[in-house]
C-alpha cells in the first residue's frame, strides 16, 4: 500500500512537474507577444512621426540623416519603411561625407538592382565618381559593386575603368574600382571592353601590393573568357612571383605568418594555369625556380598552425601548376612523393588538398604507379568523417581507375554506396556505371554490377545510367541472354526497384524468347513476373511493360488470352497515354491474321552510333563554375578529349563493351512514352548547351599592322649597321647592339628613360607575322626591369635563329605607365642578310658559279633609278654611297671581277639552321648619268634573290644627300663580348 501510495504521489509529482513547466511557458509567450505588440505599436508610432517630418519638410541635412538612420534600423527589423526610399536617396547628393554615407547606406539596403529608384542614383554616383574627393569615389564605388546591375554598369562601368587606370588615383581607390569592375563584370561581361586589357594587365606590376592583388583578381576572371586577350599578363604573374619569392620584394605589411603575400601567390599561380605553358625558355626558368623554392620553403617544420595554413595554401596551388604543366619532369617526381604524405594528414584540410592535387596529378600523368601506391589509404578516404573529403576521395579513384584495378575499385564503390551520404549517391552511380562499362572486359560482370548497382541505389540512377545499359545490352548479342536471364529473377522478387522493372520489361520484351525453353524462364512465368508489378508502377514504366506484353502476343501465342486481358483491362484506363495503348494493342492482338503484328512487333534494330550521355550528366554540375578548370575528373584519357576538357553536354564515351569502336546511342525505347524516348536517344533535352557566342577578333597590338609613327628612320639605319638608336622621342630611347654569327643573332635592347615621372609597369611583347612562324624563331634571355626612374635604363637581350629564309623582320611591342598607358610597336632591324657572312671568289670561281645557278627562277633583275621624293632633295646615288650600302648588306666585293671597274661583284652565303647554307652572287650595274641601276643577284635557293633584290632596291633608291654623312665609329669589340657573354650562359 505504501508502495503504491508512494508512486502515485511520485507520479503525481512529476505530472504538477510539467504542468508547471508548461504555465512558465505559458507566461514567457504571454509576455514575448505583449512585447511584440509593444513594440511594434511604438515602431508605428515613430514611423507616423518620421512620414509626417518627411512632409512637413525643411529638414536639415542632420535631422535627414539622423530619420533615415532610424528608418533602417526599422528595415532591419522587416518593416515597410519604402515611404523613406526617395529621402534616402536625396541624401547621395549632399556635400558633408556624414550625411552622403548614410545616403549610400540606405540606397545598399533599401534597393535592389531593378528598382525603379535607382535610376534616380545613377548622376550622383556619377558624379561622385568624378569628385576629386577620394572617399566619396569609394562611397560610389561601394554603391556601384552592392547594387549595381547590368543598366548601371553600362552607364558606369567607363566611369569605374577611368577610376581604375588614373595616375592621380589613390591606391586604395584603385583597389576598390579593380573589385567593382570584377562585380560589373560577372554580372554583364560585354561592360569590360576589349581595349581595356593592356591597361589593365599593365597595373599587375602596381608599386602597391593591394593594388597588384586586387587588378589579379580582376585579370583572373577576365583572362578566362580570353586568354588571347589576356596573355600578357602572364609573363608579368611569372616576373611577379620571382620578385616575391625569390628577390623578397615586399612589404612587411604583407607578410602572413613568416609567409610573404600568400594571398597574391595564390592568385597569380592559379592564374598561370589557365595558360598554356610558356615556350620561352627564360620565363620557363624563372618559374621553375620559383616553383623549387616553394617547395623547398615547404620542407620547413612550423608550429604555428596559421603559418602552415597559408604555407599549404601557396604549396597545393605550386603543386598544381607544376601539374598543370606537365613539363618539369624533376619537379613532378617531388610532389608525387608529398602528395602520398599528404593524404595521410591528420588535418582535414590537408588531406582534402592532398586528394584533390592526386586527382589533378592522375589526369596528367602518363602513368598511374605513383598514385597505386596509395590505393588503400585512398580507399579509406571514403569513409572520412568529412563528407569533402569523401567526394575528393571518390573523384580521385574514379579518376585513377584503369584496367588493372577497375574490379577493385567498382567493388569498393559499390560496397560504400550502401552507407554513402544521399548528397553523392547519384554521382556515384554515373561513376560506377561509367568505370563499368569503360574497363569491363567480362559479360557476366557488366551485367552482375550493372543490375546490382540499380537495385542497391535505384532511387538515386538516372535516366541516362538505365538507358545506357539498355544501349549496351541491344548491340552486344553476347549480353542478351545472360541479361534477360538475370533481369527475370530481379522481376520475380517481391522488392524489385521500378528502375529495374523498366529494364527488365525492354529486355524481356525484346529478348526474352532467347530463354523461353529454360527452366524457370517459361513465356508464363515471364508474364506473371512483369504482371505483378503492373499495380505498384508509375505510369511511363505500365506503359513499357504493355509494350513488352504486345511483343508477348507476337512471341508466345499460348499466353495470348492472358495478355488480351490485360489490354481489356487497361483499356478503361484514367491515363490517357496508357488507355490509348491498350486500345491499340487490343486491336492488334485480335486482327483475323498475324502479318501487321509481325511488322510492328519485329526486333528492334542496334542503335545507331552515338556518345553516352553519362559523362554529359556527370559534368554537368561542373559547367557552370565561377573557376574554369583546365582539367576535368577523369584519367589522362579523359583530359584529351577536348569536348570533355570542356565540360561538353555531349561528352560521350568512345567505346562499345566488347571493342574499341564509338560507343552507340539509341533509338526509341521498347514502347516508352515520348519523353524517355528522346533520352533513350543520348541527347540531354533538359540540359541544352550554351548557346553560341560571337567570337570578337582581338586586335594583336605587336603586329607589324600597327607600328607606332617614325619606326622607319632608326629600322632602315640599322639595317646597314650592328648597333646604334632604333627609336626616340620626348619620353624613352631605344637602342640596339647585336652580333651575328652563322644562323645565331644576338640583340641586346637598351630602354633609356627619358620621362621626369617613373615609368611602372614596363612590358615588352614579341610578335612575329603567322607566315614567318618556323622561319624565326628567338629565346629572351633577360627580363627589362618593370619600373624606370627618370635616366633610368633597363636592358633585355633576345637570341634569335634563322630556321629559314624569312622576309618580315619580327617586330616588340614595348607599354608602360607613366601618367598614362603608353606603348610603341617597332620593327626589329633583323632581315636575311643579316645572317649572311661575305665570300671571297676569283673571277674564274665567280663566273662558273653564276653560270652553275643560270637564270630565273633563282635569279632576280630590276633596273630602277631615285625615288621621286629623293630626286627632289637634291639626293643622288655615287660610288660611295652604293659601296656602303653593298657592304652594309654584308655581300663580299670582289674586285677585278667586272671588266667594268665602276660595276659592283660580290658574293655572300646565307647561313640556317634547316635550310642550311645559300650561295648567293650579286651583280651591280650604276650608271651616274642617268641615275640608274641594273641589280642582279643569283642564290642557290630561289627563294633568296627576290627577298635581297626588294631590299636593297628600297635602301638605293632613296639616294644619298649631297651633303657629307658621317658614319659613326664601330663598336664590334663591345658587341663580340656581349654576345659571348650571352652564349656561354
Amino acid at each position: 500500500m505504501a508502495s503504491t501510495g508512494s508512486s502515485g504521489f511520485l507520479g503525481r509529482s512529476s505530472g504538477s512537474s510539467n504542468n508547471m513547466r508548461g504555465l512558465v511557458q505559458f507566461i514567457a509567450d504571454l509576455r514575448n507577444a505583449r512585447a511584440r505588440e509593444l513594440e511594434e505599436k511604438r515602431i508605428n508610432k515613430e514611423l507616423a512621426n518620421i512620414r509626417q517630418k518627411f512632409k512637413d519638410g525643411n529638414l536639415s541635412g542632420y535631422h535627414k540623416k539622423k530619420y533615415v538612420c532610424k528608418l533602417l534600423y526599422i528595415y532591419i527589423l522587416g518593416f515597410d519603411v519604402s515611404f523613406g526610399h526617395l529621402e534616402a536617396v536625396n541624401l547621395i547628393s549632399s556635400t558633408k561625407y556624414s550625411e552622403k554615407q548614410i545616403g549610400y547606406l540606405a540606397v545598399t539596403l533599401f534597393l535592389h538592382e531593378k528598382h525603379e529608384l535607382l535610376h534616380l542614383v545613377v548622376n550622383s554616383i556619377r558624379k561622385d565618381l568624378l569628385d576629386h574627393n577620394e572617399l566619396f569615389n569609394c562611397l560610389a564605388l561601394h554603391a556601384i559593386a552592392n547594387v549595381g546591375g547590368r543598366e548601371m554598369g553600362e552607364a558606369l562601368g567607363a566611369d569605374v575603368h577611368r577610376l581604375l587606370i588614373s595616375p592621380t588615383s589613390k591606391s586604395f581607390v584603385k583597389k576598390k574600382a579593380a573589385l567593382t569592375l570584377l562585380r560589373l563584370y560577372r554580372k554583364q561581361p560585354a561592360i569590360v571592353q576589349p581595349d581595356w586589357a593592356e591597361r589593365i594587365v599593365s597595373l599587375m606590376d602596381d608599386l602597391d601590393m593591394g593594388v597588384a592583388l586586387s587588378v589579379t583578381s580582376l585579370v583572373m576572371t577576365l583572362a578566362q573568357d580570353n586568354l588571347e586577350l589576356y596573355k600578357g599578363a602572364y609573363a608579368k604573374a611569372v616576373n611577379r612571383l620571382k620578385r616575391i619569392v625569390l628577390d623578397g620584394e615586399y612589404t612587411p605589411d604583407y607578410v602572413y605568418y613568416k609567409v610573404p603575400c600568400p594571398w597574391i601567390q595564390v592568385k597569380l599561380l592559379r592564374l598561370l594555369q589557365y595558360f598554356p605553358p610558356s615556350e620561352d625558355k627564360h620565363i620557363r626558368e624563372m618559374l621553375r625556380e620559383t616553383l623549387q623554392k616553394i617547395l623547398d620553403l615547404a620542407l620547413e617544420t612550423n608550429k604555428n598552425v596559421q603559418q602552415n595554413n597559408a604555407q599549404n595554401a601557396v604549396l597545393f596551388e605550386a603543386i598544381n601548376l607544376i601539374i598543370h604543366l606537365d613539363t618539369e619532369h624533376a619537379l613532378m617526381k617531388q610532389i608525387s612523393q608529398r602528395l602520398g604524405r599528404f593524404i595521410n594528414s591528420r588535418e582535414t584540410n590537408v588531406r582534402y588538398l592532398g586528394l584533390e592535387a592526386m586527382t589533378h596529378l592522375a589526369a596528367r600523368a602518363d602513368t598511374l604507379d605513383p598514385i597505386k601506391q596509395h590505393q588503400d589509404v585512398i580507399i579509406g578516404s571514403l569513409k572520412d568523417r568529412d563528407i569533402s573529403v569523401r567526394r575528393k576521395a571518390l573523384d580521385l579513384l574514379y579518376s585513377m581507375c584503369d584496367h588493372t584495378n577497375a574490379t577493385i575499385i567498382v567493388t569498393e564503390l559499390l560496397h560504400y554506396l550502401q552507407n554513402a551520404d544521399f548528397a553523392i549517391r547519384e554521382e556515384m552511380v554515373l561513376k560506377i556505371a561509367i568505370l563499368t562499362e569503360k574497363y569491363a572486359t567480362d559479360v557476366q560482370w557488366y551485367v552482375d554490377i550493372s543490375l546490382r548497382l540499380i537495385a542497391m541505389a535505384g532511387d538515386h540512377v538516372s535516366d541516362e545510367v538505365w538507358q545506357r545499359v539498355i544501349q549496351i545490352i541491344t548491340n552486344n548479342e553476347e549480353l542478351q541472354v545472360y541479361a534477360a536471364r538475370n533481369c527475370l529473377q530481379y522481376c520475380k522478387q517481391d522488392h524489385c526497384h521500378e528502375t529495374l522493372v523498366k529494364i527488365g520489361a525492354y529486355i524481356l520484351g525484346e529478348f526474352g524468347h532467347l530463354i523461353a525453353e529454360e527452366k524457370g524462364c517459361s513465356p508464363i512465368e515471364q508474364y506473371l513476373a512483369l504482371s505483378s508489378k503492373l499495380g505498384a508502377c508509375s505510369s511511363s514504366t505500365r506503359a513499357m511493360i504493355l509494350s513488352c506484353f504486345i511483343k508477348f502476343v507476337n512471341l508466345f501465342p499460348e499466353i495470348k488470352q492472358q495478355l488480351v486481358a490485360v489490354f481489356s483491362i487497361y483499356s478503361y484506363s484514367l491515363d490517357a497515354e496508357l488507355q490509348q495503348r491498350a486500345c491499340e494493342y487490343l486491336t492488334l492482338a485480335n486482327m483475323p491474321t498475324d502479318d501487321l503484328l509481325r511488322t510492328v512487333c519485329d526486333e528492334m534494330p542496334p542503335f545507331p552510333e552515338r556518345q553516352s550521355a553519362l559523362l554529359s550528366r556527370l559534368h554537368q554540375k561542373h559547367s557552370n563554375t565561377s573557376d574554369k578548370r583546365t582539367w576535368v575528373v577523369g584519367g589522362k584519357d579523359a583530359n584529351r578529349d577536348q569536348a570533355e576538357l570542356n565540360m561538353a553536354k555531349q561528352g560521350g564515351l568512345r567505346k562499345t563493351f566488347t571493342n574499341g569502336s564509338q560507343a552507340t546511342g539509341t533509338s526509341a525505347a521498347n514502347g516508352q512514352p515520348t519523353g524517355a524516348v528522346n533520352d533513350l536517344i543520348g541527347l540531354d533535352m533538359n540540359n541544352v548547351g550554351p548557346a553560341e557566342q560571337k567570337t570578337v577578333k582581338v586586335p594583336n597590338l605587336a603586329s607589324s599592322a600597327h607600328l607606332s609613327p617614325g619606326w622607319e628612320r632608326g629600322f632602315n639605319r640599322l639595317l646597314l649597321r650592328t648597333d646604334g638608336i632604333l627609336f626616340e622621342d620626348l619620353q624613352l630611347q631605344v637602342g640596339v647592339r647585336s652580333e651575328y654569327r652563322g644562323a645565331m643573332a644576338c640583340l641586346i635592347l637598351y630602354f633609356t628613360s627619358k620621362s621626369p615621372s617613373i615609368m611602372t609597369g614596363f612590358t615588352t611583347t614579341l610578335d612575329l607575322d603567322e607566315s614567318e612562324k618556323g622561319n624565326i624563331t628567338w629565346d629572351i634571355k633577360g627580363m627589362p626591369d618593370p619600373t624606370l626612374s627618370h635616366g633610368g635604363q633597363t636592358q633585355q637581350v633576345i637570341l634569335f635563329e634563322a630556321k629559314r629564309v624569312f622576309q618580315k623582320a619580327p617586330t616588340i611591342r614595348i607599354s608602360y605607365l607613366s601618367g598614362s598607358l603608353q606603348w610603341y610597336t617597332l620593327m626589329l632591324p633583323l632581315a636575311i642578310h643579316k645572317f649572311m657572312d661575305p665570300a671571297e671568289l676569283s673571277a674564274e670561281d665567280f663566273f662558273k658559279r653564276w653560270r652553275q645557278i643560270g637564270g630565273a627562277p633563282r635569279e632576280a633583275q630590276k633596273i630602277f633609278g631615285l625615288a621621286p621624293a629623293a630626286r627632289d632633295a637634291k639626293r643622288e646615288l655615287n660610288e660611295d654611297f652604293i659601296r656602303r650600302v653593298v657592304e652594309g648588306f654584308r655581300w663580299g666585293i670582289l674586285r677585278g671581277v667586272d671588266p667594268n671597274e665602276r660595276n659592283f661583284v660580290g658574293a655572300s652565303v646565307v647561313h640556317t639552321t634547316e635550310g642550311g647554307k645559300y650561295g648567293c652572287l650579286l651583280r651591280l650595274e650604276p650608271n651616274y648619268a642617268t641615275q640608274m641601276i641594273r641589280l642582279t643577284i643569283r642564290a642557290t635557293d630561289e627563294s633568296v634573290p627576290p627577298i635581297l633584290l626588294k631590299m636593297m632596291e628600297e635602301r638605293l633608291v632613296v639616294g644619298m644627300s649631297t651633303q657629307t654623312e658621317k658614319r659613326p665609329p664601330p663598336t664590334v669589340s663591345e658587341i663580340s663580348d656581349a654576345f659571348r657573354n650571352v652564349m656561354v650562359r
